[in-house]
């Protein structure tokens, strides 16, 4: 009863509102796309978009814009469709091109900020933006209406078209052979990924993003065959483990990314032991 009794007191704060809507919606976007990205082994590419929009934050932060998120966009896209739309014979594949971009975007930003930047603290910045310790609880209103218009976004884009990215998920040469424009369709994917990476920075950090979009995809898995009940699943898990991990990390004290992630682990040790069991039985 005194749990209950403080987080209803928490509640009343419109930070925590703002950050429970946020961090659900960025959850259910991540999910969706995680399926796809794990079925076409691309899980590495929210760590290198994410990477890719550490260094454009970085560039944007030493610029002193007032709103990065309208220039860390843009670049992540560029990004997102640089790789996603390398053609197969390209001299960098798609797993070598997101290593390069990964590594190099977070060099890059950590030098400019610490070259560049005016501020005092510069590591507590970076491991803010790399680990999202506190970003999610000091969103203002006019950041939140932009994560739940841009999230809202990427969910209809998602239901719209999800015959095609069936398509594009499971044979992509397929689609293109039956005409399909596929090219314009990876164009569109790698935008809805790029927004999705961009909002997530706020609720678990560069660092942790492949978690959020990885671990509810493979746990989904574990338990169903079918696409569409693993992309289903897929989205119950982030959201639930979201909303513990935020509720835990605001009552606790605890780190809100590493929180969310930590919960994600656990749902999947269960998942996946539930899925063994089922195996022997």
């Amino acid at each position: 009863m005194e749990l209950i009794s403080t987080l209803i007191e928490y509640l009343q704060y419109p930070f925590v509102v703002y950050a429970l809507i946020t961090g659900v919606l960025i959850s259910l976007c991540s999910s969706l796309l995680g399926v796809t990205l794990v079925l076409r082994r691309f899980s590495y590419l929210g760590d290198g978009l994410s990477h890719a929009a550490f260094g454009a934050l970085s560039i944007a932060t030493v610029m002193k814009m007032t709103h990065t998120m309208y220039f860390v966009l843009p670049v992540t896209i560029l990004f997102a469709v640089a790789v996603l739309g390398a053609k197969d014979n390209a001299k960098i594949k798609g797993d070598a091109s997101v290593a390069m971009i990964s590594t190099g975007a977070l060099a890059f930003g950590y030098i400019i900020m610490n070259i560049f930047s005016g501020k005092s603290n510069i590591s507590g910045d970076v491991c803010s933006t790399l680990f999202g310790s506190t970003s999610i609880l000091t969103l203002t209103l006019s950041e939140v209406v932009l994560s739940v218009v841009l999230s809202l976004v990427v969910v209809v884009l998602y239901v719209l078209f999800y015959n095609r990215i069936f398509a594009m998920t499971f044979d992509a040469d397929f689609a293109r052979a039956s005409g399909m424009p596929t090219s314009l369709y990876n164009v569109a994917i790698s935008t809805v990924i790029a927004i999705t990476i961009v909002l997530a920075m706020n609720l678990v950090g560069t660092l942790l993003i492949s978690a959020l979009i990885i671990f509810p995809a493979v746990s989904a898995m574990c338990l169903f065959k079918n696409f569409k009940s693993v992309v289903i699943s897929s989205c119950v898990i982030s959201v639930f483990c979201a909303l513990i991990g935020l509720l835990v990390s605001i009552v606790a004290s605890t780190p809100v990314g590493s929180t969310i992630v930590v919960a994600d682990v656990v749902v999947f040790a269960l998942c996946s032991l539930s899925n063994r069991i089922l195996k022997r039985s």
